[in-house]
């Protein structure tokens, strides 16, 4: 069964809203719910896209265990699409994936291959990942087998498209570990992403940039993502993607309400073209539906109301941009194949995320939370960084640091003690 109408590919989509694009993280196993779910979020006060969120059985390739629980009528926690079907899928979609509303989806899978062939056979076009950002956080994949993987996931989306629709790949590069790890690597991350999808012939992506600590270092880095893609992927189609805060979320409804406000300042004045919201519900329980189209409300309405702004100097001179180009420059120099550079740049600790426990990360590098409320780098490893920063060894955290540092956000906008732009 072949989907009705269809919207514009998801790139051209976004790029041509006439505001913000704001979308939900949402996905029900029933395909009576996520159809529900969906058509509430095409019929929000905003310009939405789709979620279609897998569940954790297909993430990981155990279609057994999936199709276990659609046989016996569990609740999972997303669309198994490779145990419905592409038909199933597909009359659910009907109708919902229209002109206008393009459906993403999104998964978590270092080996997403099947993923990728279900989302195709059913007639869509969109998702998101990477051969680093979904192996490091989430897996104990060998980086080595994710890169094969992408690679095969990214030959496979790219030969999916037909007329009027290109594929398109989102790198969850900009979203590493959720906190606490510097603006430069994330960008680092997200732009090498990119730039191993195109080479794979996927003509259409989206670079993602998740809303840290600070605001000011946070529009920092989404101009220095900016800059670096206008640079490295001429004749790509690209956006940027914010995401609202990854890390420990603030309990209060106020707390909430501000730290989904500063993520979509942060994507209106930096020019980014899509957001994904949050919920109040967000540090106690998986959000309703109707909780999910009131967050996307209220950030098209805060999206309206706030100002775009240019930057203030170059993004080219700033210490993210300057750190992120480093580490690029580094990787792109070890190999012609973008994904064995990948590889050895993580086995030399060229690149290094701080606090995450992947047996292919070196764990060298650390980083702290310094007096001026920015990220910073107590360790950089054998990261080569040294000619554009100065770690700080002294700051390095202890164990109640740690803790402190994880709950930076959530306790002070919990407590209101966030204000003002660069707070």
């Amino acid at each position: 069964m072949a989907l009705g109408p269809q919207a514009p590919d998801f790139g051209s989509y976004v790029r041509d809203a006439p505001e913000l694009v704001v979308q939900p993280r949402m996905g029900f196993s029933s395909p009576v719910r996520m159809r529900a779910g969906l058509l509430a979020t095409r019929s929000a006060d905003a310009t939405t896209v789709g979620t279609l969120t897998i569940d954790s059985y297909t993430r990981v390739g155990d279609e057994a265990a999936a199709r276990r629980a659609v046989d016996e009528g569990v609740d999972l926690n997303g669309f198994p699409i490779v145990t419905h079907g592409a038909e199933t899928t597909a009359r659910m979609l009907d109708g919902v994936a229209a002109p206008g509303f393009p459906v993403q989806v999104r998964h978590g899978s270092p080996a997403p291959q099947a993923i990728v062939t279900a989302l195709a056979r059913t007639g869509l076009h969109a998702t998101e990942g990477g051969p680093v950002s979904y192996c490091l956080p989430y897996s104990r994949t060998p980086l080595t087998e994710s890169v094969r993987n992408w690679e095969e996931a990214c030959r496979l989306l790219s030969a999916a498209g037909g007329p009027g629709q290109r594929p398109h790949l989102e790198s969850f590069g900009g979203c590493m570990m959720g906190q606490l790890c510097p603006p430069s690597l994330l960008v680092a991350l997200s732009l090498l992403e990119c730039v191993f999808f195109a080479r794979l012939g996927v003509e259409s992506v989206s670079l993602s940039y998740a809303q840290q600590i600070d605001e000011e270092q946070d529009e920092e880095a989404v101009r220095a993502l900016r800059s670096l893609a206008t640079e490295l992927l001429p004749g790509v189609d690209w956006h940027v993607v914010i995401y609202t805060y990854m890390g420990v979320y603030p309990h209060s409804p106020s707390g909430a309400r501000a730290v989904q406000d500063r993520a979509v300042r942060l994507a209106v004045r930096t020019g980014a073209e899509r957001l994904i919201v949050k919920t109040a519900a967000e540090a106690y329980r998986i959000p309703t539906v109707a909780q999910n189209v009131a967050a996307l409300e209220t950030a098209a309405d805060t999206a309206r109301r706030t100002t775009a702004r240019p930057g203030r100097r170059d993004a080219r001179d700033s210490e993210v941009y300057a750190e992120a180009r480093a580490l690029v420059d580094a990787v792109l120099s070890l190999d012609d194949d973008l994904g064995a550079a990948l590889v050895r740049a993580f086995a030399r600790g060229w690149l290094d995320v701080p606090y995450c426990l992947h047996p292919d990360n070196a764990g060298r590098a650390a980083s702290f939370i310094d007096e001026r409320g920015r990220l910073a780098w107590s360790s950089i490893g054998a990261m080569p960084l040294e000619h554009v920063t100065t770690p700080r060894p002294a700051a390095a955290l202890t164990s109640s640091g740690l803790l402190d540092a994880l709950h930076h956000v959530e306790t002070r906008l919990d407590l209101g003690q966030f204000s003002g732009a660069g707070a």
